[in-house]
């Protein structure tokens, strides 16, 4: 890749070659993506734009961490439309406002961008398996896109992790790790079984790629407003990964000349779960927070892109606005009912959030905002719906409230059972219990694995 130079630490600056499989800093921090883009500027304008008819997130391959000759993934990721959403607009009292409708991707996600790079850097690395820890839409998002490539994924998610999305993922053929506990336990879980049976890592606090891929939602905006950029560009906030993203891909898009200013960031979070705004409202670092409100896929309690989302919100002199599991269901039906867009209550805390500043007059009139909206799932439908939806029998994805173990005599009552599955396997694992969908699990995962837990290996 001639046009990357390396891999960079946010922390201690520390750089590393841009190989497939790059990971976290030893000190723990990110890497950044380092481009070189005095050769890209000779290469990509707007009018080799202009002319391409390429129209996914690859079109902007010269800005992309992939060799020449790798191929892009089956689906069609990116691209999604830009709305200019004049009804909406005029009822929060501002000039423009254009919405991002990310739900259009395969998945019905913007994470579908992450994981189309995740699938295209495993190739790479000749990786055969791809995991990855989430809240939801990250493992959807995985399974979907892995599916489509050949690729097998071990996909962890917490125990509250909705039933709907969870019938997606074993439509996709992915095996479900379920675990009792917040989404910082399942993270840890699954770091621990990638280090130790060497799978592709999907999760966008590691893999430095990942935001790469969601970058390019940036380089969309930019292209179908002519490149005329908005005083702001609004998002949902979780764990950091998509505004750190959003905002590598406005800075890059300024590196090479393809637009003339920066706009400003709006970082939105639910009340119930806001460490990054916290921390750039008090001037301080950012702390782990509980996970309580009903926007799941943003209720990430300790972010593990947290550095970069505050570099991000601090460069681009951003807003933070924290908003109520209340509003954020009114401004579900106010996106639907003026623009005709469908968004998860994870998907519409942006539009929550740029509702609030309008209200506090801190957006005035004449501003022009987009807002990005990634997700699109129906989570928050009956849960029978989305069994449904995978095709599976409401008996073949109970809750098993007969099973217990004899280690901990914990009643496994939150995990759904494939209809494949007639036995489970409990390990002990600190805070959480992890139920494995065993008779999925190939014989390479329980060789050598005892009752005392995942550990232990």
């Amino acid at each position: 890749m001639n046009h990357v130079k390396c891999g960079r630490c946010v922390r201690c600056g520390r750089e590393y070659p841009a190989v497939p499989n790059l990971t976290n800093c030893e000190c723990g921090g990110i890497l950044d993506i380092i481009y070189d883009y005095d050769r890209i500027r000779t290469v990509l304008t707007r009018e080799t734009l202009k002319n391409r008819t390429e129209r996914s997130m690859w079109r902007y391959r010269e800005l992309l961490p992939v060799e020449p000759e790798t191929p892009a993934p089956p689906l069609r990721v990116g691209w999604s439309p830009l709305y200019e959403a004049d009804r909406l607009a005029r009822e929060l009292g501002i000039a423009k406002l254009w919405v991002k409708d990310d739900g259009q991707n395969p998945t019905a996600s913007l994470k579908d961008r992450a994981s189309a790079m995740a699938v295209a850097k495993a190739q790479e690395a000749g990786a055969h398996v791809i995991a990855c820890s989430s809240t939801g839409n990250a493992a959807s998002s995985l399974a979907g896109n892995a599916a489509a490539a050949g690729l097998q994924t071990f996909i962890f998610v917490p125990s509250r992790a909705p039933k709907g999305k969870v019938a997606q993922l074993m439509t996709f053929g992915a095996t479900v790790i379920s675990v009792q506990g917040s989404y910082e336990d399942t993270f840890e879980l699954s770091k621990q079984a990638i280090d130790r049976w060497g799978w592709y890592n999907r999760n966008a606090a590691i893999n430095p790629y990942l935001s790469e891929g969601k970058k390019t939602v940036a380089y969309e905006i930019a292209e179908q407003l002519d490149w005329q950029m908005p005083d702001f560009i609004a998002i949902s906030v979780g764990d950091g990964c998509t505004i750190a993203g959003l905002w590598k891909g406005l800075k890059d898009l300024h590196a090479v000349g393809l637009i003339d200013r920066l706009p400003r960031l709006i970082s939105a979070q639910a009340e119930g779960c806001c460490p990054i705004n916290r921390a750039i409202a008090e001037n301080r670092p950012w702390e782990p927070m509980e996970e309580n409100t009903l926007a799941d896929s943003i209720a990430v309690g300790v972010p593990r892109n947290a550095d970069k989302a505050l570099m991000a919100i601090r460069e681009s002199n951003g807003l933070v606005v924290n908003v109520s599991d209340a509003e954020i269901m009114a401004a579900q039906k106010l996106l639907g009912r003026t623009c005709g867009v469908f968004g998860e209550p994870a998907g519409v805390t942006g539009t929550a959030g740029v509702k609030k500043l309008c209200e506090q007059g801190v957006l005035p009139y004449n501003l022009e905002v987009v807002w990005l909206q990634g997700k699109s799932h129906t989570e928050h439908y009956d849960s029978k719906q989305g069994v449904d939806v995978a095709g599976l029998d409401e008996a073949d994805c109970v809750r098993c409230k007969e099973r217990k173990c004899g280690n901990c005599d914990y009643d496994h009552c939150h995990v759904l059972a494939d209809k494949v599955c007639d036995f489970f396997q409990c390990f002990h694992f600190g805070f959480s219990f992890v139920i494995l969908k065993a008779v999925l699990l190939s014989s390479l995962i329980f060789q050598g694995i005892s009752h005392d837990g995942i550990s232990s290996v």
